[in-house]
């Protein structure tokens, strides 16, 4: 095992030397830690010098019985709490044009430019058939790291159980080994394996080191392939499902999900749409091991990143399926339609808490990738951070807001709808006059020239500075791909946002957000917001955690 962790150890070490930022960060920890820079790097040859012996007296000495600290969590209700009275705040003028005397000498240093690199996907990325099985690689010209994914067209949307199923996929083994025993092959491997499955996808997804793809790749192949049903360890994971189904019923931030959800698809949505305790109960191990088999025969298709050319990967790959085994059929997918936004509505969820959180929300029209600059400039300049429009009104001149944003979100394919979306956390007896001063800036976009130059600068930096590199360039092509973009769209954008201007974020405010319906998704204890406040807000309705759950 000491040479399985030295290996663990030496991946995970190069692939946090894949981040430029995660790289900067270990050198800048090292220099203001004053450690031997050469000290660091020959930290995992003194690894192999480490004995067994050396780990058992370790553990003798330091992890004994008597040498420990015990910390327990009490839940309960202070009853020392000192009241302290609510001072009253006047609004603070906001003068957007000034600057100070230290921003001025910080603008007047010296930077040099940073040019722009964008992805060229018939350049950056390889494509061919093996086995009518796509592949699309990226090369890994940096180190002998690899990563591979399993990529389905299918998810819950087809199939509730498939979630289950994949998740389930960790519990178990074959007939030859355990779950345990995968464990400990993966582990002595430096290899890993990753499963999640979306409304309309599934990855199964493997990584590590490039001299043990093969054996990496045997090894899941065998998982799935020979997977076998184990009871009891679904009855684990089932109390395990329910635990974090629990739990989620007690998070705000899960239950505000909820309600946009119910906002922009409707009382049948992707969020509530689940299996009920019973139909869970009712689960069984064969159903979610036959699920895993069908993986292995189900069109799919193969993302890798590594050292290996496409070329070469499509000669050592051993398909998942067998090549005269017939596909089996995915079934059909549930269509959740995104419902038009023609009038104000509430929906109002009741949360024991001092605050209150408020999120508008309003389905748009769908996809253009024309809008992508000016929306892009209109979320840095309106409400995407501290120096925005929003942000800067709402919580820094009004103290409305713990927590205050807005956007202009832009669907994720071609035939979803884009959105618009706002939010106010504040406290529960300010709540009227934060919707009142949110929906004041959705309804009336202020000038301010210096904060529009400062937003298009912020841009225009972050699209130069940012780098799309390894994996991630199979990722951008995805979702270029579902928006029917063949190009890397950043480039439009930062092409574009130098020639834009206050005239066209105002007539891009007015047609997305001036005046418009809107859903309004509110959290608060029921007493701690008045019902007549609700109501003249738009036609309000309770929902109960099992309304927004479906269970």
């Amino acid at each position: 095992m000491i040479v399985s962790i030295i290996n663990n150890n030496k991946k995970d070490e190069i692939a946090t030397n894949e981040s430029y930022s995660s790289r900067a960060n270990v050198l800048m920890e090292s220099f203001t830690s004053e450690l031997d820079w050469a000290n660091e790097l020959s930290y995992n040859d003194r690894l192999t010098q480490i004995s067994k012996k050396d780990i058992v007296d370790f553990a003798n000495k330091y992890l004994n019985n008597d040498n420990y600290v015990a910390v327990y969590k009490r839940k309960g209700e202070d009853k020392d709490v000192v009241k302290v009275e609510k001072p009253p705040i006047t609004a603070v003028s906001v003068n957007r044009e000034d600057q100070s005397d230290f921003l001025k000498k910080v603008n007047e240093m010296p930077e040099n430019e940073i040019k722009p690199v964008w992805v060229d996907y018939s350049k950056d990325l390889q494509k061919t058939v093996s086995n009518d099985t796509e592949i699309l690689a990226v090369k890994n010209k940096e180190n002998e790291l690899f990563s591979m994914y399993y990529q389905y067209n299918t998810g819950k949307w087809n199939n509730k159980l498939l979630p289950l199923a994949v998740d389930y996929l960790e519990y178990i083994g074959t007939k030859q080994k355990s779950s345990e025993d995968f464990s400990k092959e993966f582990y002595k491997l430096a290899s890993s394996f990753n499963v999640s499955s979306s409304n309309e996808e599934t990855y199964i997804s493997i990584s590590g080191l490039n001299e043990n793809f093969a054996a990496t790749v045997s090894l899941i192949q065998d998982l799935l392939k020979n997977a076998v049903a184990d009871e009891e360890a679904l009855a684990s994971y089932k109390e395990g499902i329910k635990q974090s189904r629990a739990n989620a019923k007690e998070n705000k931030n899960v239950i505000m999900s909820g309600l946009r959800a119910y906002a922009k698809y409707g009382a049948k949505n992707p969020f509530n749409d689940v299996l009920t305790d019973a139909e869970l109960d009712a689960v069984k191990a064969s159903d979610l091991v036959k699920i895993i088999h069908d993986l292995t025969l189900t069109k799919h298709r193969v993302l890798y990143y590594g050292p290996k050319s496409v070329d070469q990967l499509a000669k050592e790959l051993t398909p998942l399926k067998a090549k005269n085994a017939k596909y089996v059929a995915i079934p059909k997918a549930k269509v959740f339609k995104e419902e038009p936004t023609v009038k104000n509505k509430v929906l109002f969820a009741d949360f024991d808490m001092k605050q209150a959180e408020v999120f508008w929300f309003r389905n748009s029209d769908k996809y253009n990738v024309k809008n992508a600059p000016v929306a892009s400039l209109f979320n840095s300049y309106f409400g995407g951070g501290m120096g925005s429009i929003v942000f800067q009104t709402i919580r820094e001149s009004k103290a409305l807001a713990y927590s205050t944003y807005a956007y202009f979100g832009q669907a994720s394919k071609k035939e979803d709808l884009n959105s618009v979306g706002a939010y106010v956390g504040t406290q529960a007896d300010k709540f009227n006059d934060a919707v009142e001063g949110m929906n004041e800036l959705l309804n009336d976009l202020p000038e301010s020239n210096k904060a529009l130059q400062t937003a298009k600068e912020s841009l225009l930096k972050s699209l130069a500075s940012e780098r799309i590199t390894n994996a991630s360039i199979l990722m951008s092509y995805l979702s270029a791909e579902k928006l029917g973009n063949k190009t890397d769209i950043r480039k439009e954008v930062y092409d574009k946002v130098p020639t834009l201007n206050y005239p066209d974020l105002k007539v891009f405010h007015d047609k997305e957000m001036k005046n418009k319906p809107y859903v309004y998704c509110v959290l608060a204890k029921t007493d701690a917001i008045k019902p007549e406040d609700l109501k003249k807000i738009g036609e309000v309705k309770t929902l109960t955690l099992k309304e927004i759950f479906g269970y």
